[in-house]
């Protein structure tokens, strides 16, 4: 048996893995920091880096609102949340340079939405080729740069375009 060893999940499972509660809300109530990973705070929606990233620059767009469908969002919260899709992708492009973007909603267990209770969107940042043998067989993912760097460098460029 081949071992992968990934100290820093110690620390996530201790401080942010509940039986109750939504970790996004929870995120929330901490300072902006690597500690909560949020890049950003609009007026109805955040940006906060995934902390399982697919690739480095993996950003979430949500609402401050504990909602689980876009159905349930108003029009105003809708639109800022596009809207700051939007912004990340211009943030990702500076930072990462990357050839394209996965952009999307999964609504619901069945869809694939591993917190299904506080809706989501991700932003991907994707490069041919970044999905190798490690990913397809032996699903585990190799990512290039250190989470605190990512939110270092996320933050810094989207404090430049306000």
């Amino acid at each position: 048996m081949k071992y992968l060893w990934s100290p820093w999940r110690m620390t996530y499972m201790k401080n942010f893995i509940h039986d109750e509660g939504c970790i996004f809300c929870q995120a929330l109530q901490l300072s902006d920091g690597v500690e909560n990973l949020i890049v950003y705070r609009g007026k109805f929606a955040f940006v906060i880096l995934n902390r399982y990233p697919y690739t480095s620059g993996h950003l979430m767009v949500l609402p401050y609102s504990h909602i689980s469908s876009i159905e349930e969002l108003d029009r105003i919260t809708r639109g800022e949340i596009m809207e700051l899709t939007n912004q990340a992708l211009g943030v990702l492009t500076e930072i990462y340079q990357p050839q394209g973007f996965n952009i999307g909603m999964n609504i619901g267990k069945a869809a694939g939405a591993g917190i299904s209770e506080h809706l989501h969107m991700h932003v991907v940042p994707r490069w041919k080729g970044d999905t190798n043998f490690m990913t397809s067989l032996a699903e585990t993912r190799v990512l290039p740069e250190n989470l605190s760097e990512t939110y270092a460098r996320v933050k810094a460029a989207w404090r430049n375009k306000d």
